[in-house]
């Protein structure tokens, strides 16, 4: 392994259309969505953001169709113009719809199946 981030990477993640609403207490963001995984989703900074690393949100992706997926998640790096969080809780319904997106988007049982056993292992 040659220290490549993408090799490390457990979680294939795939670029997809949406919004983004990020909660912490009483504030509210509105980004778009850049990517996500089973694991985590890569967001562009908001305007007036104001979080740190290791802070935890609340974040709603939406998409056309008006699917939400909602979650619990935590800040884990700022770049110079996206956020990355991982999913730290997401409700079954979330879940599902999460899974089923991955599952189009990755086009590869085999893959989805490898992913949801290291998820479920940890």
């Amino acid at each position: 392994m040659n220290g490549n981030g993408n090799e490390r990477r457990r979680f294939r993640r795939f670029p997809i259309a949406g919004s983004v609403r990020l909660y912490s207490g009483t504030q509210m963001w509105q980004t778009e969505l850049i990517d996500l995984s089973l694991r985590g989703v890569l967001v562009s900074i908001p305007e007036g953001w104001a979080g740190q690393p290791g802070t935890r949100f609340r974040l709603d992706v939406r998409m056309e169709g008006g699917l939400v997926i909602g979650m619990g998640v935590e800040l884990v790096r700022i770049r110079e113009h996206d956020l990355a969080f991982s999913c730290q809780k997401i409700d079954l319904d979330s879940f599902t719809r999460l899974k089923r997106l991955v599952e189009l988007n990755v086009g590869n049982a085999e893959v989805l199946n490898r992913e949801l056993t290291v998820l479920l292992s940890r």
